[in-house]
């Protein structure tokens, strides 16, 4: 299940070169060409799912052993202290390769801030609709 013409199910497959650090049977994952931090990983499975919405079960419920294993790999290696799994679906949420992957971004004390959000405040009764909203459509 690949589609022709997209560049990740490419390099998954091993058909365009890249820096690969872990590969098996559905994953390959390889390192950022323009990364946000020294190691920044990008795990792409080897088949196509345009986002999180798409992906069957089965890889839904290997990703996150394998971006677990890999960010470990990172701490021993690489000496940062923690790594942010960044995984974004559409657009308007930055996923700019419609192939779903995930990143797994090392963090290093006193390194730059990344992957923040200005929080707001929320009413108890707007946090009740939304959840109803939310729910309704589960």
């Amino acid at each position: 299940m690949r589609e022709e013409n997209c560049i990740f199910c490419k390099i998954a497959n091993g058909e365009i070169p890249s820096a690969t650090v872990y590969e098996d049977e559905n994953f390959r994952a390889i390192l950022d060409l323009n990364p946000a931090s020294k190691g920044h990983t990008i795990i792409l499975p080897k088949n196509h799912f345009k986002d999180v919405c798409e992906l069957d079960e089965n890889t839904s419920a290997a990703v996150l052993p394998v971006a677990a294993r890999i960010g470990a790999a990172m701490k021993a290696s690489l000496g940062c202290t923690g790594f942010n799994l960044v995984q974004n679906n559409g657009a308007s949420a930055g996923q700019t390769v419609f192939h779903f992957h995930m990143h797994v971004i090392p963090r290093y004390e006193d390194g730059p801030a990344m992957v923040t959000w200005e929080q707001h405040q929320s009413e108890a009764e707007e946090l009740q609709q939304t959840a109803t909203q939310i729910k309704n459509n589960l």
